[in-house]
């Protein structure tokens, strides 16, 4: 059975930073994308960044160049490096593991950014 687990969500000011890891446990097939997603309050779920096995990476306009993914594969991990952070960052982050046809997804972490 997969699972996914989050961390490192909280309370951060705007401008500050937070880093997000999503451990990923059980037999996956080697050859993924692994990515984050978010939904704010009344608002869909979005794309925030994704990366493949082999690194190849794509992010959301609205976090180019504040937001950087990385994964390990030894470790089954990928991490979210997010800076300078606005208030509108403020959202439920989604781990996502994509391989062939299925998904799987955690349970989400909490990302408030207040003014």
């Amino acid at each position: 059975q997969v699972q996914l687990v989050e961390s490192g969500g909280g309370l951060v000011q705007a401008g500050g930073s937070l880093r997000l890891s999503c451990a990923v446990s059980g037999r996956i097939f080697s050859f993924n994308v692994m990515g984050w997603y978010r939904r704010a309050p009344g608002k869909q779920r979005e794309l925030v960044a994704r990366i493949t096995s082999g690194g190849s990476t794509n992010y959301a306009d609205s976090v180019k160049g504040r937001f950087t993914i990385s994964r390990d594969n030894a470790k089954n991990t990928v991490y979210l490096q997010m800076n300078s952070l606005k208030p509108e960052d403020t959202a439920v982050y989604l781990c996502n593991v994509h391989v062939i046809a299925s998904d799987y997804w955690g349970q989400g972490t909490q990302v408030t950014v207040s003014s």
